[in-house]
Order: structure tokens, then sequence, then C-alpha cells
């Protein structure tokens, strides 16, 4: 292992999350699940991380009408296909290893820090290849999923288009009817998809894309809104092994995941590309938000691994660069600057936002193993958190890593610059802030029966229980009760409000909301860590823990204030006082 695989994640954080805490190992053996994590990190040091700095700055080139990518990614993705990580967490039966997400996960996590890049089309695929295994036929599965679980074959998803963005009822790619054969009903499809990551490459045999479309009626109108969005999979390569009608129009210059090919792809320039539905007609959405949501704990556990890589190599710069003398002292050597309280302080708050954004995306993959009616719920409320607040945080975390390493930190000459720039786009990536706010406040609070967010209120209560038992967290109980009680009454203020106004600060909502779902997790592991051996581990765990709850809740109560203040300010601005 390479001497820099010390800023991937801690092997003993790891295990502390994951059997300490969430007790993967009460279905699996710890010792197996712990020889798998440490081969896919031996892997994501050897073969990931050498060329991080690489992919950043050899981007992918589209010549001839192919993307082109740094050989370095295809041997690093064809050693990650040869261990089957790739079906990590698929069953046996599909060829998978069988895996629960909860570790599949964390392992996805190491490649992310080591290479977010490089591991995105590791993560895209497995997503692709969920949805068709759960919704496609036995003939799409074989031929279709199966050679994505086996790594052959790499998936996307290509939902937005240039005129539509985000609003995907806007979309307008078309789908024309063309018989049926062995794979279903069959289709021809023509349009155009932008931002697509992995959208062309020349790293894997095929490339398996999953594209919305709306079907086009008799007369050729298409269907309004998003109830007529119908999901496709249309191979680059047909099965006879031709080349499908689609064609990559152009390549995104982006400032972060400069190794994923993101591109503008063009459907049916020529007699339409072929395409085969998944499930029913208009069933698109509904069925495509499988993928997305898995896509988004998929970038938040990304997002928390730059965080966390950034904040190891801050650590380790701070003990090891000397500058000025401690307040006081105007004489001797330099000291590591580590000794400043400002810098200790930075190191911390990165440590919280790091250490939280992964407990908070193995907590939601902990949920999805455990596939009840209860979690489920518990999982769709916090699923706009988990992939937002990683990635809203873990970037501050990242721009504190850059301000400890001072003028060295905006140099290409470290990479805390690049794992600033990487981690920037996570919070657009999978649905802006805004659209998870707006999803937060609407679909999961404001219009729902309020079971969910009742499970959540019972999950923190019982933590807040358990530490007024114990008197070293006594206090921080308290404080988190009366935290969730101002969430409470934000909530209801917002009920009463009613209409679009109740929206008018929605990120703000969703910022605090998941300080607070950090803030009782933090806690929850406090907890639990009260009796582990590793004395810098728990030492760690807990004064992270109460860093949180002294410097950073505090603000999470000023965002809700505003939040329940209903101020009309922005809502009434005119155009011309924003010029």
């Amino acid at each position: 292992m390479t001497a820099d695989a010390s800023s991937l994640l801690s092997r003993d954080l790891l295990a502390f999350q994951l059997f300490d805490w969430l007790k993967v190992d009460e279905d699996e053996e710890r010792d197996t699940l712990l020889a798998v994590i440490d081969t896919a990190q031996r892997l994501a040091a050897e073969e990931f991380l050498p060329h991080y700095r690489q992919a950043d700055t050899e981007e992918p080139r589209l010549e001839g009408g192919s993307v082109h990518i740094l050989p370095a990614i295809h041997r690093a993705l064809a050693q990650y296909a040869d261990l089957g990580l790739f079906g990590a967490s698929f069953p046996e039966e599909l060829g998978g290893l069988g895996l629960p997400f909860t570790v599949s996960l964390a392992i996805y996590g190491n490649f992310a820090a080591a290479n977010t890049s490089t591991a995105a089309y590791a993560m895209l695929t497995a997503a692709n290849a969920r949805l068709i295994a759960a919704f496609g036929t036995q003939a799409q599965i074989d031929h279709f999923a199966q050679p994505q679980i086996e790594g052959r074959w790499f998936g996307t998803m290509c939902l937005s288009e240039p005129q539509a963005g985000s609003s995907l009822g806007d979309i307008r790619t078309r789908a024309v009817a063309d018989g049926e054969d062995m794979f279903g009903a069959r289709y021809r499809l023509t349009g155009n998809k932008m931002w697509i990551s992995g959208g062309d490459q020349d790293a894997s045999a095929n490339i398996v894309h999953l594209v919305l479309a709306k079907i086009a009626s008799d007369d050729g109108r298409l269907p309004e809104g998003s109830s007529g969005i119908s999901l496709f999979i249309v191979p680059k390569l047909l099965p006879d092994g031709t080349r499908n009608d689609l064609a990559v129009a152009g390549v995104n210059h982006k400032m972060g995941f400069r190794g994923t090919a993101n591109c503008l792809l063009n459907f049916g320039e020529r007699q339409g590309a072929i395409g085969w539905r998944v499930g029913g007609e208009g069933q698109g959405l509904a069925q495509m938000f499988m993928m997305m949501n898995e896509a988004r704990i998929g970038v938040g556990m990304g997002a928390a691994a730059l965080a966390y890589r950034g904040y190891r190599l801050s650590l380790r710069y701070a003990q090891d660069r000397t500058q000025g003398r401690a307040i006081g002292v105007k004489s001797g050597p330099p000291v590591p600057i580590i000794v400043h309280s400002d810098v200790r302080r930075m190191i911390l708050q990165q440590k919280s936002y790091a250490e939280g954004a992964l407990a908070l995306c193995l907590y939601c993959a902990r949920l999805v193993d455990q596939g009840s009616e209860e979690t489920e719920a518990l999982l769709a409320l916090l699923t706009p958190v988990a992939k937002t607040w990683p990635s809203e945080f873990g970037l501050v975390a990242n721009d504190l890593a850059i301000q400890i390493h001072g003028g060295y930190g905006y140099t290409r000459d470290f990479d805390v610059e690049q794992l600033w720039r990487d981690n920037r786009l996570n919070p657009i990536h999978e649905g802006t802030t805004g659209i998870q706010a707006i999803d937060l406040v609407g679909r999961k609070l404001l219009n729902s029966d309020g079971r969910s967010l009742a499970l959540l209120r019972d999950r923190v209560a019982e933590t807040a229980a358990r530490a007024l038992d114990e008197p070293d967290w006594t206090p921080l109980a308290s404080v988190l009760g009366d935290f969730w009680h101002d969430v409470d009454q934000t909530i209801e203020g917002l009920r009463e409000t009613g209409g679009t106004e109740a929206f008018d600060d929605a990120t703000l909502f969703l910022r605090a909301f998941g300080h607070g779902v950090v803030a009782w997790l933090w806690l929850d592991q406090a907890l639990h860590a009260r009796d582990l051996s590793n004395l810098g581990l728990r030492g760690g765990l807990s004064y992270a823990c109460r860093f949180f709850f002294e410097s950073e809740l505090p603000q999470a109560r000023a965002w809700l204030s505003i939040v329940g203040g209903h101020s009309s300010l922005v809502r009434t601005i005119s155009e011309e006082a924003l010029a």
C-alpha cells in the first residue's frame, strides 16, 4: 500500500461505524467483511490513487466520434471488475458478491476518496444494473444487467436535456413504437441528452444507457408533464454488435471530476436509436427514482470521502508544517501549525463534517439493507439529506483544508485544491441543493402523513433517553431534544403558512434539518464508542461530537429562526432591485 493511502478512509473508523455502531455483522462475519474492505482499500491505494492528478490534467477527448479516457482508468476499472466489486452488493444468483449495501458503500467510499472521477463509472454502472434487475424482463436482465454486474459493460442514466435541465416534465426526447422482440417492446428514440456522466468512453465493451423519453401518440404528439415519461434501455452497441443510432455531440469541460467523461448525446440522427421499454408506459420516472436515489446516496458518500481525504491531508500537513510560535512566545524555533488554536479548530471542524457525513450515508445504507416498511419510510425522508448535507458541508471541509495549507493550498502542488474542485460538483449532481430542499419540505414533510418524521423523532428520542443515563452526555441529550422541538415548531409554522411561501427558505431548512440529523448520529455514535478499547478513536469521536454540539448546532438554530420568521424579502424583491 502506498504511503498516501493513510489519507483514505480509516479502517478503524469504518470498523467501528459498520460493526460496533450499525451492527452489520449481526448477519455477516466481521473478519470476512474486513478482509474484503482491506483488499478493496489496497486496490484503491495502488491503482486508483496514483492517477488522481493525471486524470484531472489529461481530460477525456472526443476523436472520430468516440471518447477516449486515460488508459490508467481502464486498468483500474478492469482490476475493480476482477475483484467482483461492480457486483459487490448484488445477490449471488445474479453473479454478485452478496455483500450488504452498507459494506459495499463503505468500499465505494475508499475508491471515491482515492479517485472520485474513476470511481464514478462504477457507481453509475451498479445503479443502472440494479434498476434493470428490479424492473426489467429476464431477457433484459440477462443481456443488459449481467454484463454490468460483471464489470464488462458500463451504464449511465440519461435524464436531463439542454432545454429542460432538472425539470424532467419538460423533456422532449421522443419514442416511437417499433414492434417487439425477445427483449420486449422496442422503440425508436430521437432527442438530445445533456450532462451524461460516462456518456461515452473506451474502457468498457459496451455502454447501457437508461433513457427517459416520452412515447408519441398516434398523431405524433408527446404527453405533457412527468406522468407521461417512460424508461428505455438504449445500448451503444446493439445485440448484433452494430452501432446504435446515437452519437456524442460534445464533451463538457468541468472544473472537477475531469476523469469522468461528461457528454451531450444525440439519439436518432438517422432512423432513431433502438431502445427497449422497461416496465409499463408512463412508469419511467418512478422507476428511475430507484437509480436516482441510489446515486444520491452515492453522491453523498463520494462527497464525504472527498471531505475526509482533505481532512486527513490537512491534518498531516499541520503536523509537519512549522510556522510561527505559540501566542505570547517571541523566540525559539517555529512550531508545527497544529499548535495554533485556529488551525486545531479548522481540523476539528473538518473532522466533524467528514466523519459525520460518513455516518449519515452509512446509516442510510443500513436502512436499505434492513428493507422493512418502516426503514423504507425513514430512508425516503433522509435521502435528500444524505445527498445534500455531505455535498454542502463536505465542500466547506475541503475549503478549510485549503486554508490550512495556506498559499500552498491553492496551488496544484497539493491535492486539496483538486479535492475542492471535485467536491464542488456534488451540490449539483443528482438534483441540486434547492431541488432536494423542495423535496424535503414539500413531498417528505408538508405533503406527507407525518409518519416518516415520527419515525425519525422516535429514534432521536431513544438516543437522547440513553444519553440521559450517561452523566457525561446528559447535557447534550437536553440540547438535542430542544433542537428537535424547534424543528417541530418550524414545520408547524410552515404548515400554517402554506402555499408557495412555505418554500421560500427551504434550503435553509434543509441545512438546519441536516445538522439536526447529524448531531443525533454523532451522539448515537459517541454512546456506542464509550467502551471502545481504541482510546484514540474513542477520544476522537467524543471530541468531534462535542464540537458539533457546541459550535455547529447553535448555527442551525439560527437558520431555523430565519425560516420561522417567514420573511417575504426574497419573494417580493423586484428584478430591478436585483440588478
